[in-house]
């Protein structure tokens, strides 16, 4: 196991690093990181000349790169263009916050699909089943920013308008009022709401399809004919084979917990980390955008490998090799 975790570690060094080329030139590609300077009418021509040379642009591309590369080596993620602070400083004020809204959602979405899955799969073919799959079909089809877009007209807008207790439609915390708990929380509902319904849906289906084909094999039929309860084979000898091909989805969906979700937040305008990839992407603010990418990038390759050990710790069948 040791050495199977070692190899992996091992090849996503190269991984990350075509990753890393491959966004760095598209991201080059995408604009130029001078406009943030150029809008600024009390800078002139020898100031932006200046700045170019600074900040290495009148340089080749590919040495720009190996640049960029050296320093991020060495913890340096470089500065923000936009305002001047720390990249790594950026990222750890926005992340907190995205790891409050996604992990919210992640919880919420776990505990409802678990039991939806697990209550349909049951169920097969009741009028239950059948609610679940239509409301899990409506939900992974229903667009986020037009969902969250009636949710802040119906409980922030309309609530209001009729007297009713209402939610705030965008922010983290009341501008004018000291930041609390319960204001946290309240700001919390909409946008968490949007993103587990989404998550929900997929989560269900894909627990449902799969305890579905694993109560259908062999060992599952011969724990019944030992005489085994029900429960006993769902849990002791179905659950834990179905949850293997959801590990996958819920693994390849942790980064998104730190990248944050792009549309929701800008709907609700929560200052995390989709916010501030959004935002950097507007002003061609590289090193913020390169930041943030070489973050998720990161977590998208060791969450598989996490994947990876975590089949062999819920199935002991399966057998890493070293």
């Amino acid at each position: 196991m040791s050495r199977y975790i070692i190899k992996r570690l091992l090849i996503s060094i190269p991984v990350l690093l075509g990753i890393s080329l491959v966004a760095f030139f598209l991201v080059q590609a995408s604009g130029d990181p001078m406009a943030v300077y150029n809008s600024n009418p009390n800078l002139s021509s020898a100031d932006l000349a200046r700045l170019e040379k600074a900040y290495g642009f009148d340089k080749p591309v590919a040495v720009q790169y190996v640049l960029w590369l050296r320093n991020v080596v060495t913890g340096d993620w470089g500065q923000s263009f936009l305002t001047h602070q720390d990249v790594t400083e950026m990222i750890r004020q926005r992340l907190g916050n995205t790891l409050l809204l996604m992990g919210t959602s992640f919880s919420i979405t776990l505990l409802i699909s678990l039991a939806l899955g697990m209550y349909s799969a049951t169920h097969k073919y009741s009028a239950a089943d059948y609610a679940v799959t239509g409301l899990s079909f409506f939900g992974y089809s229903m667009p986020s920013f037009w969902f969250g877009l009636m949710l802040i007209i119906l409980f922030a807008v309309k609530f209001k308008e009729w007297g009713l207790p209402y939610l705030p439609a965008a922010g983290m915390y009341p501008i004018r009022e000291a930041p609390s708990f319960l204001q946290t929380v309240r700001h919390l509902i909409l946008p968490a709401t949007v993103l587990s319904l989404i998550s929900v849906a997929k989560y269900t289906r894909y627990l449902r399809s799969s305890i579905l084909e694993t109560i259908e094999q062999d060992y599952v039929r011969t724990a019944r004919a030992k005489g085994l309860s029900e429960r006993v084979i769902l849990w002791r000898h179905a659950f834990k084979n179905a949850v293997i091909p959801l590990i996958t989805v819920i693994m390849l969906d942790i980064p998104q917990l730190f990248g944050g979700a792009l549309i929701t937040e800008q709907i609700f305008a929560w200052p995390g980390m989709g916010r501030l990839y959004w935002e950097s992407a507007i002003w061609v603010d590289y090193p913020v955008l390169m930041g943030i990418i070489l973050l998720v990038s990161s977590l998208v390759v060791l969450c598989n490998l996490l994947a990876d050990v975590s089949y062999a710790v819920v199935d002991p069948r399966i057998r890493l090799g070293g």
